[in-house]
């Protein structure tokens, strides 16, 4: 699974637990364009604005597929996105929304991944997160989500500061990775990182371990974006730390250091439902667990 269900049915619809926000709705939107923020890596055929340029799509194709990134790198802070994934039969396609140290992915990255496989038409897409420590990976989960992530546009974020990583979908935290606070522990909070997102052909291993293949006859695969929002530490270097007490860094004080009252209750009810694989219950591959593993998303 490194590096990158029948269908859901039946679960009830959390509109009501959404609707609960937290002060991460501080969040600054990013007002500036597309050209602003990001630059892009594709053919000029695979990537397309709508007319008011407020809504971006990524095609992938057999020739090639389409991503791009941020312009700055941030250390610590709010990163959020409205996507709608590709609809219909999606197989072996992978939309990715990911934080990384390095633009080439390089062997000493850090990352923060999040990855959405693809999947014949009908059945659900699922939703990977996964994070990366100097080159090493190897922490993902697997969720399947509330709600077809085709149809409309939903929130993707990830909250980043020195004490916890938060995925959310629609202010939903579906994932936590704590800071052990060793000196050897598998936290990325030392390198900035720049936002990134693309479409890409994975049909090698993200649907069904690689047995359902792309069917290019349905081609060009779209998704589609909108409302970056960061709320985040810019980097320059050098630049000494990229920590503050004061409030305006809402996502480096403390009611940003754990889930809120709200935010448990939206999180137990995922874990109850949503998961469906997690890599700290993964003996097999996992004799000894890693030491995150131990640590309380609770606290």
């Amino acid at each position: 699974m490194e590096r990158r269900a029948h269908r859901f049915a039946g679960l009830l619809l959390i509109a009501a637990v959404v609707a609960v926000l937290s002060p991460l709705s501080r969040a600054a939107e990013s007002r500036a364009s597309f050209d602003d923020n990001f630059s892009k890596s594709c053919p000029e055929t695979n990537f397309k604005t709508s007319e008011d340029g407020g809504t971006w799509y990524l095609s992938l194709n057999k020739e090639a597929g389409c991503g791009f990134m941020t312009k700055q790198k941030y250390r610590f802070g709010w990163f959020s996105m409205k996507l709608k994934l590709v609809g219909g039969d999606s197989a072996g396609v992978v939309t990715a929304y990911y934080m990384c140290s390095e633009n080439a992915a390089g062997p000493e990255r850090d990352e923060l991944d999040i990855e959405f496989l693809g999947n014949r038409t009908g059945q659900p897409y699922l939703i990977q997160t996964n994070v990366y420590k100097n080159g090493t990976g190897g922490r993902e989960m697997r969720h399947i989500l509330w709600f077809d992530p085709t149809e409309d546009f939903h929130s993707y974020s990830i909250l980043w500061n020195n004490h916890q990583i938060v995925f959310f979908v629609d202010r939903v935290p579906i994932r936590v990775f704590k800071n052990a606070n060793y000196t050897n522990n598998f936290f990325p909070n030392e390198k900035p990182m720049y936002l990134f997102s693309s479409i890409w052909n994975a049909d090698d291993w993200a649907t069904r371990g690689g047995l359902e293949k792309t069917d290019w006859k349905k081609e060009p695969f779209v998704s589609s974006y909108k409302d970056f929002n960061v709320d985040g530490c810019q980097w320059e270097d050098p630049y000494p730390a990229c920590v503050s007490t004061t409030t305006d860094n809402w996502w480096d004080q403390y009611d940003a250091w754990h889930l809120s009252k709200d935010q448990k209750t939206d999180y137990a009810w995922v874990q109850r439902n949503l998961v469906i694989y997690d890599y700290c219950k993964d003996t097999e591959r996992y004799p000894k667990l890693p030491e995150e593993c131990w640590l309380s998303p609770w606290d």
